[in-house]
């Protein structure tokens, strides 16, 4: 059984900060690219940071950059990180973690994806 599991969302103040998780489960996911995606209601799953097998590749969106930064730690249970810093009450959404051939900014490159964690940012 394939699982990609959040943790680490929550309520925060504007300018605060948060550390999601990612842990990856259930099977071999050597070689997979690793993403966040955030969705707020009836809005558009869209595209938060992504970042390749080897961590050579990290992208970001516009709107996050310099405030976010990706990780992940490939030992034996794969795990992904989004440090978010500075944060403001339009982070304000549920964040995805998913899994894909390539870190790329479309939900299509993304295979499997997690059930999300709720971030609440406060003004």
């Amino acid at each position: 059984q394939v699982q990609l599991v959040e943790s680490g969302g929550g309520l925060v103040q504007a300018g605060g900060s948060l550390r999601l998780s990612c842990a990856a489960s259930g099977r071999t996911f050597s070689g997979y690219a690793m993403g966040w995606f955030r969705q707020d209601p009836g809005k558009e799953r869209e595209f938060v940071a992504g970042i390749s097998w080897d961590v050579g590749i990290t992208l970001y969106a516009d709107s996050v950059k310099g405030r976010f930064t990706i990780s992940r730690d490939n030992a034996k249970n794969i795990m992904v990180y989004l440090q978010m810093n500075s944060l403001k009450p339009e982070d304000t959404g549920v964040y995805y973690c998913a899994a894909g051939f390539r870190a790329a900014p479309r939900r299509s490159d993304y295979r499997y994806w997690g059930q999300g964690t709720q971030v609440t940012v406060s003004s």
